[in-house]
């Protein structure tokens, strides 16, 4: 079975890279899912949410600012200017 192999990359950091089933992400003109044998493709990103499933059954959901998503021959590159993983974000507390 083909797989996705996945780098998601911030300004300052990878945030995730591996393989995986299906990838959907926030392109400029509405949702793009990809999957295994997808046509090549270029888009710009929005700020939102990419979802990852990876190889396994473990879902990621990744909040991302702009920038772009790039597919050709079950690469799937996701280039963005921030990324904050669900792990990530941090509740104020009371004071700050």
């Amino acid at each position: 079975m083909a797989h996705l192999e996945v780098d998601l990359v911030a300004a300052d950091r990878r945030v995730w890279a591996g393989e995986a089933t299906a990838v959907s992400a926030p392109a400029a003109d509405g949702e793009i899912g990809i999957l295994p044998g997808h046509a090549p493709v270029l888009t710009l990103l929005r700020p939102g949410t990419v979802r990852i499933t990876a190889v396994g059954g473990e879902h990621r959901a990744v909040r991302v600012d702009s920038g772009f998503l790039s597919v050709d021959s079950n690469q799937v590159t996701l280039v963005v200017h921030r990324a904050e993983v669900a792990d990530d974000v941090v509740t104020p507390t009371a004071g700050y």
